[in-house]
């Protein structure tokens, strides 16, 4: 299992959607050759698939995400 320090930060991208404040989704994040997946709490809702950074630990595997584009030239 990943700590919190080395998840923040990071690019993952959404494999069950947000509900805002009506629940979490799921983030699936790569970390160290492997993947893990993460209750991901956004301020609104996001739908499966959209990209995100994972902004805030919360602990017990959950995490605080917002929406991710990647800048010209690097996606």
């Amino acid at each position: 299992m990943t700590s919190g320090a080395s998840v923040v930060g990071r690019i993952g991208e959404l494999v069950h959607p947000t509900r805002g404040a009506d629940g979490p989704g799921e983030v699936r994040v790569s970390i160290s050759g492997g993947t893990e997946i993460y209750l991901a709490h956004s301020a609104g809702p996001l739908p499966s698939g959209t990209k995100v950074l994972i902004v805030e630990w919360r602990g017990a595997r959950a995490v605080d995400v917002v929406p991710w584009t990647d800048l010209p030239g690097t996606g």
